[in-house]
């Protein structure tokens, strides 16, 4: 299937694959679509070895890199920036957590917390830690990177354009969307509110083809809710040039998530999501679970703005999972993660590459069968008088040509 995505990043078939794992980033592409790695989690010399693993895995087949970019966080002294964001937390929140994790008996994580500090994530959301990550980045010959939660500063996109690299922005908007476009982003991915992760409220079936509209020869990906063929055939039949899929990697045995939350994911229906500020400091779709409940309690005190959130509940977290992961059931209960509403299509867990393939030779089923059954019914309405021939079979029907 070939579009102005497929074109413009050199892939087989119009779908992106985002997930935190370099494995599954990997499955991805081998599989022909592109893989793009969640990088902000990374420091910059871990990103430079993630990425080498994956050039050694996909034998120059592209992949990306995602941002996260916030338009609005509290700032730190770039003199001491971790600790003066770190002042900024109340004590009163660091206390709510200390008695939660008590009252759910949560025991503290014991040697290492995990791949990064709590305090170097969070300071991967402050600009000044932003160049030496595109330094690693462009190390290697990524073909895509892409900007979620804000505008891409000026200095990223000159920098990706001069190593040949194409850019990407998340947008949940209008507004958003010509913000971008002013930006000199090559690609949009208008994200509705289904998705996992940071989202606004508008439904993907609305705001692709809104954006789809303003983005005139800017190619658009569709997101949220992209987990099947048929999700993503009806992204192409938007008018979007492919689909951007990130809830659906976490049901692969590659993805990094804690065992815990994944039983937790085969078990819940689409209504089990909810938006909450709780775990980054802003609006992000996740699994609802007893940490939402106790947010949202009479006396809890309110989330904070990210990046302090983040800082303040990821240790929090470490030991949740850490917990989960070994049987506590009441850390159980408090265990989520981010993920979309396709979570109720989770039935069990596959191989990447599996669901990636099944994925594209499923949207490629049916936009054969919908091309079927469309010419029929034309054609049985033409021999009926109904329709004149002369506009042919189709006109009028929004199923994707050309290319695809």
């Amino acid at each position: 299937m070939l579009t102005a995505f497929t074109r413009m990043v050199g892939v087989d078939a119009p779908l992106a694959g985002f997930n935190r794992t370099p494995a599954v980033v990997a499955e991805v592409t081998k599989a022909g679509g592109l893989g793009v790695l969640a990088a902000t989690s990374y420091s910059p010399s871990e990103l430079d070895a993630a990425l080498t693993w994956i050039d050694e895995q996909v034998d120059g087949k592209p992949y990306g890199v995602d941002l996260l970019l916030p338009a609005k966080s509290v700032r730190g002294d770039p003199g001491d920036l971790v600790r003066s964001l770190r002042a900024q937390i109340p004590q009163t929140h660091v206390d709510f957590l200390d008695s939660l994790m008590q009252r759910y008996g949560i025991p503290e994580v014991q040697g290492e917390r995990g791949r990064r500090g709590t305090d170097d994530l969070a300071a991967g959301f402050d600009p000044s830690w932003i160049e030496p990550l595109l330094d690693a980045a462009f190390k290697h010959r990524i073909a895509l990177i892409a900007s979620a939660l804000g505008t891409p500063p000026a200095f990223l996109v000159e920098r990706a354009h001069a190593n040949g690299v194409q850019v990407a922005a998340l947008v949940g908007s209008a507004k958003h969307a010509h913000r971008q476009l002013e930006a000199g982003v090559d690609l949009l991915v208008a994200q509705g509110t289904e998705a996992g992760g940071h989202t606004g409220t508008i439904a993907t079936m609305v705001l692709t083809p809104e954006i789809v509209d303003i983005a005139g020869e800017v190619p658009v990906l569709a997101a949220g809710g992209i987990a099947s063929g048929r999700q993503l055939a009806a992204a192409l039949a938007l008018g979007a040039a492919g689909g951007w899929s990130g809830s659906v990697w976490l049901s692969s045995f590659e993805d990094m998530t804690g065992s815990a939350v994944k039983e937790k994911y085969l078990d819940a229906d689409s209504s089990a999501t909810l938006r909450s500020s709780t775990r980054t400091g802003k609006p992000a779709r996740q699994l609802r679970s007893a940490w939402h409940e106790e947010w949202e309690k009479a006396g809890a005190p309110a989330p904070l703005p990210m990046p302090l959130q983040l800082m303040l509940v990821t240790e929090y977290f470490n030991r949740i999972d850490a917990a989960a992961d070994a049987g506590n059931a009441k850390a159980k209960e408090l265990a989520t993660f981010f993920i979309g509403q396709v979570v109720g299509s989770f039935s069990e867990l596959r191989p990447a590459h599996d669901i990636a393939r099944d994925i594209i030779e499923s949207c490629e089923a049916t936009l054969q069968r919908i091309a079927g059954d469309v010419g029929m019914s034309a054609g049985a309405r033409t021999r009926s008088g109904k329709r004149s021939s002369r506009h042919g079979p189709t006109r009028g029907v929004p199923i994707p040509q050309g290319d695809v």
